[in-house]
C-alpha cells in the first residue's frame, strides 16, 4: 500500500474549511490540523486555514514540553494582517498559560504570560477593526483569571527574594 498524502482540490478548499471549524467546534483538533495542513498543501498563503491551524495547535496545548508553542507563533506570526498577528500572539500566550496553570504550574510562573498575554491584546486594541471587541474580550478574560487568583502565590516567588539571597558581587 502506498502511503502519500493525497492532495485536495482549489475548489475544495471552502468545504474544508468548514469541515476544519467543525472539527474544532466538536474538539477534535487534530483533525482540524490535518485538514489544514491538506488546505495549505493547496494554497499555502490561505489565511483562514493558517489562523484556524495556528489554533488548532493551541488547542492541543497540555502545558508540557512537547507543546508546540514555536510551531504556532511561526504560524501566527506570518499572517499578513497586523492586527491579527497581534491578536493571535496574544491568544498564544493565553492558551500556553491556561494550560500551564491546568497541570499545577505555580502562579508565579504563569503570570508572565497573561502579562505577555495582555501586551499583545492591548496592541491589538489600539488598531482593531471598528466594531471588533475580540481583543477587549480576551484582554478581560485574562484579567478576570488573574483577579480571581489575588492574595494566592502570583506574586509568591517576587515577594520572597531578599537581596541578601543574591549571591555577592
Amino acid at each position: 500500500m502506498d502511503l502519500q498524502l493525497k492532495p485536495i482540490s482549489k475548489d475544495g478548499i471552502p468545504e474544508a474549511i468548514s469541515k476544519a471549524e467543525l472539527y474544532r467546534n466538536l474538539n477534535e483538533p487534530g483533525e482540524a490540523e490535518s485538514i489544514c495542513r491538506d488546505i495549505l498543501a493547496a494554497d499555502p498563503e490561505n489565511q483562514t486555514a493558517l489562523r484556524l491551524l495556528g489554533l488548532s495547535i493551541t488547542d492541543q496545548f497540555t502545558g508540557n514540553s512537547s507543546d508546540r508553542y514555536s510551531e504556532a507563533e511561526s504560524i501566527f506570526q506570518s499572517l499578513r494582517n497586523e492586527y491579527e498577528r497581534l491578536y493571535y500572539a496574544g491568544i498564544l500566550h493565553e492558551r500556553q498559560a491556561k494550560a500551564q496553570l491546568a497541570v499545577g504550574r505555580p502562579p508565579y510562573t504563569v503570570a508572565p504570560l497573561f502579562e505577555h498575554a495582555l501586551d499583545y491584546f492591548e496592541k491589538a486594541e489600539a488598531i482593531r477593526p471598528h466594531g471588533n471587541d475580540d481583543a477587549i474580550l480576551r484582554w478581560n478574560r485574562c484579567v478576570r483569571i488573574l483577579q480571581s487568583r489575588l492574595g494566592s502565590d502570583w506574586r509568591k516567588l517576587i515577594e520572597t527574594i531578599d537581596a541578601g539571597d543574591s549571591p555577592p558581587i
